[in-house]
């Protein structure tokens, strides 16, 4: 099984930033992440996509949120990033990272699966 841990919401005004981090563990077992990504989810609203990035680099985000977060990743350290600027009010939801994960049986890798965390609150407001 891989557990993600995430850690950096909080309360923030207007024009604030956060910083929201999310490390990816094996309780015991070796495995391997390729894409991870952050999502997020308003009261009454869907859960939506905020920033994904793949095991290369490559990166996407919502419209949204496009100039103001910035999402990384430390390979080494099966951790993803999220840099938040220029926070809104409209930004104000539970935020959630998922990964996609392959776990070593001990001969091969098996098929992936999808990892989510358990969530972190970020409120926006004055």
């Amino acid at each position: 099984q891989v557990q993600l841990v995430e850690s950096g919401g909080g309360l923030v005004q207007p024009g604030g930033s956060l910083r929201l981090s999310c490390a990816a563990f094996g309780s015991a077992s070796i495995f391997s992440i390729s894409a991870m990504g952050w999502y997020r989810q308003a009261p009454g609203k869907q859960r939506a996509l905020v920033a994904a990035i793949s095991s290369g680099g490559s990166t996407n985000y919502a419209d949204s949120v496009k100039g103001r977060f910035t999402i990384s990743r430390d390979n080494a350290k099966n951790t993803v990033y999220l840099q938040m600027n220029g926070l809104k009010p409209e930004d104000t939801a539970v935020y959630y990272c998922d990964a996609e994960a392959k776990i070593w049986s001990g001969t091969y890798y098996g098929p992936s699966r999808l990892y989510w965390g358990q969530g972190t609150q970020v409120t926006v407001s004055t």
